[in-house]
């Protein structure tokens, strides 16, 4: 069976990449520098390498201890409010943690990669849902280097012949059906996980920024996207490149999208607890919609997300979090 480098295994969506590619038979490798990843979190059959992928030596070495088949590319900073107040730790960590590591592979003959994007690429949509030829204009830095990286990938295999799979996706929620691994942010900026907060006594209640959108309901609107479904993409992608695939870009969603209250609501029925919120002023540059069209992975790649219901994605997080009300402890 192939053997798969995941860059920023020990993080959320890596560790439970790492999780479905062990299930599906495959070798793996981790390479993480533990800045927001866990060593907790990287499944116990995964070779693991601690170090930064900015580091050419640290890089080098891994691909050659380490004969991979492709790279799953999850090593990147992520939070939107932090790019725009640090854009060139964005820029440094992302775009050069990303040129370092392709010019490692390209010195291997390592010739497939499936990178981790957004849908912050495509900054305000001027269309819903979000189809992966629409215009790309972020609005924030996080999706800038993002969107950057895949300009890189698509360079690279112009000059080099690497081929890649860009994944663009939305909001990652949900946990392990086993609730070994899930969500363990600090900050924590994702609204299920902040949800869950109040009723494991983490915070007295949540804000809901906004209820003047032109939504059903006042508040935004977002596509929540299962991170084993998520973790099953990225798989699919990487089978789809070693089995001769061009290049290509996905969205990943679940093409139906619920509001911020609707979420409150549902996590109340999952935990049978009243969950208090306070509206707070609109977020700069939040949105009313954001939903996804994810007919083009489907047709290409196979891909059918497992966890669609948003209670059931729910109530997985909530298995996590309630065994687990400080994420996976000290590092």
């Amino acid at each position: 069976m192939a053997k798969i480098l995941v860059l920023g295994g020990a993080g959320y969506i890596g560790s439970h990449t790492v999780y479905e590619l062990i299930e599906q038979g495959f070798e793996v490798v981790v390479a993480d520098n533990l800045e927001t990843g866990f060593k907790a979190a990287v499944h116990p059959k995964a070779s693991f390498y601690e170090g930064d992928i900015r580091d050419k030596s640290f890089i080098d070495g891994v691909f050659e201890k380490e004969r991979v088949d492709a790279v799953i590319h999850f090593a990147a900073n992520s939070q939107v409010g932090e790019s725009m107040t640090a854009p060139l730790k964005y820029y440094d960590n992302n775009l050069g943690g990303t040129r370092t590591m392709l010019q490692s592979m390209i010195e291997h003959g390592v010739k497939y990669i499936v990178f981790s994007s957004t849908a912050a690429t495509y900054g305000e949509p001027e269309r819903v849902p979000i189809l992966e030829t629409d215009k790309t204009c972020p609005t924030n830095c996080y999706g800038e280097t993002k969107l950057a990286m895949e300009r890189m990938f698509y360079w690279a295999q112009q000059a080099h012949g690497i081929r890649y799979v860009s994944l663009r996706y939305f909001n990652a929620c949900g946990a392990h059906p086993t609730a070994d691994i899930g969500e363990a942010h600090d900050p924590e900026t994702h609204l299920i996980p902040i949800v869950l907060q109040v009723p494991n006594g983490k915070r007295e209640y949540l804000s809901v920024f906004g209820e003047d959108y032109d939504t059903k309901d006042g508040s935004c609107v977002r596509d929540y996207i299962h991170v084993c479904d998520l973790a099953s993409a990225h798989v699919l992608a990487a089978r789809y490149l070693m089995n001769g695939g061009e290049s290509d870009i996905f969205n990943l969603g679940n093409g139906v999208g619920f509001t911020v209250k609707e979420v409150i609501s549902c996590a109340e029925s999952v935990v049978g607890k009243k969950i208090p919120f306070k509206v707070a002023e609109r977020r700069a540059g939040d949105p009313a919609l954001l939903v996804a069209s994810s007919d083009k992975a489907k047709g290409v790649l196979g891909w059918k997300p497992r966890f669609d219901a948003l209670d059931t994605i729910i109530a997985t997080a909530w298995r996590w979090h309630s065994a687990h009300p400080d994420g996976y402890g000290e590092k």
